[in-house]
């Protein structure tokens, strides 16, 4: 989600990871964190998370409009935060557009770019997928550069310029239509067009990962089908168990799959469920669905929050940012979920796993082997 605001007053959000910290054991299975008080965690799910490498394919680092964030240097609390997430790496993107693109995505690529050069300690840029590995094991967190939207390539040699200064990933439309094709809240979708196609074949030639989460219906299957390779939805759910423009049809899920694609399961509330209460089981039953639908090899994590989640906002922030959006995107009193609005949100997630049935090598593979593979494709 991670609505684009004019630079003025953007929401700058950033990705970031960490890994799992050591912590006391509590009876012969159960283990308690200090940066999670109140929550306890089985040896399984602590184990798993460690061993994993966990990859968030669209995790804003902090979700706030001031456009100065970027200057920010972490606090003690604030990077025990990150390394105690259990996540190594984070798809930091986020929407941008309309007049000026080109010259946002710049500053943002500069902005946060420069935050993770400022806060070095906790934070590693990434190149390709051997960074994600190198993370894990230097206990850093790998930032992977993304934008939501196409439109700052105003050329096809665009693409290329882009991917030498650091993007890694690009939506090919945000929510309403843009010179490639359309958005997924627009009311008529015209799919890809030919400047549409042409970007799909040069970000795959500069070996960049093509995302179509906030792309409309036609659009999505037209992206799938003009791409040669893998491509991913992001962050998105099943339209089998929610209808709402955002999420993705059982046919468009089909193809990404066929095509050895990957797609990530949010955990915003109305991309989940229409009714409350919406908590991580819910989430999880996202999963389910496209691992029955596809198989287990295409699904993985893409939450659409940072840490503590869109709810933890500041008041007028959140408001505004809600008011960003048309009707159809059916804001309840809450965006977060149950149970995945906080630090340590990945654990939830495994316990959750873990109590469906899933095996050790299939949760390793949700929580980011899959997308780590997909990424080592792409990216070469």
């Amino acid at each position: 989600m991670t609505r684009s605001f004019p630079l003025t007053r953007r929401a700058l959000v950033a990705g970031a990871v960490g890994t799992a910290l050591s912590a006391p054991m509590i009876g012969r299975s159960s283990l308690a964190f200090a940066a999670a008080p109140g929550r306890s965690y089985s040896r399984r799910a602590v184990d798993l998370v460690a061993s994993s490498l966990v990859i968030d394919m669209l995790a804003p680092l902090k979700i706030t409009l001031s456009p100065d964030y970027v200057a920010h240097r972490l606090t003690d609390a604030e990077a025990a935060e990150f390394r105690a997430s259990g996540i190594t790496g984070f798809h930091n993107a986020y929407g941008l557009g309309g007049p000026g693109a080109k010259a946002q995505a710049l500053e943002y690529l500069a902005g946060w770019q420069g935050f993770a050069g400022r806060n070095a300690h906790v934070f590693t840029l990434v190149d390709n997928a051997a960074d994600l590995d190198r993370a894990k094991a230097d206990r850093k967190c790998a930032v992977i550069m993304g934008i939501q939207n196409a439109e700052h390539f105003e050329t096809l040699d665009d693409v290329a310029t882009f991917r030498r200064l650091g993007l890694r990933c690009a939506q090919l439309t945000y929510n309403s239509q843009n010179r490639l094709g359309s958005g997924s809240t627009d009311r008529v979708d015209g799919g890809v067009s030919d400047y549409g196609a042409a970007i799909v074949a040069e970000m795959e030639k500069q070996r960049m990962l093509v995302d179509v989460s906030h792309c409309g219906d036609r659009t999505t299957l037209d992206a799938i089908e003009l791409a040669k390779g893998p491509i991913a939805i992001t962050h998105s759910n099943a339209r089998a168990l929610i209808d709402h423009p955002r999420v993705k049809t059982d046919a468009a899920i089909k193809a990404l799959a066929a095509k050895g694609g990957v797609m990530g399961i949010t955990g915003v509330r109305m991309f989940i469920r229409a009714t409350d209460p919406t908590d991580v089981g819910h989430m999880v039953d996202h999963i389910d669905h496209v691992a029955k639908l596809v198989g287990v090899e295409h699904v993985g994590i893409g939450s659409d929050a940072d840490l503590h989640g869109y709810d933890d906002m500041i008041p007028a922030e959140y408001a505004a940012l809600k008011g960003a959006y048309k009707g159809s995107y059916a804001f309840r009193d809450k965006i977060d979920i149950d149970g995945f609005d906080h630090p340590r949100k990945v654990f939830d997630l495994t316990e959750e796993l873990i109590r469906r049935g899933y095996s050790n090598d299939n949760i390793t593979a949700v929580l980011g082997g899959n997308f780590r593979r997909l990424l080592a494709q792409v990216w070469g």
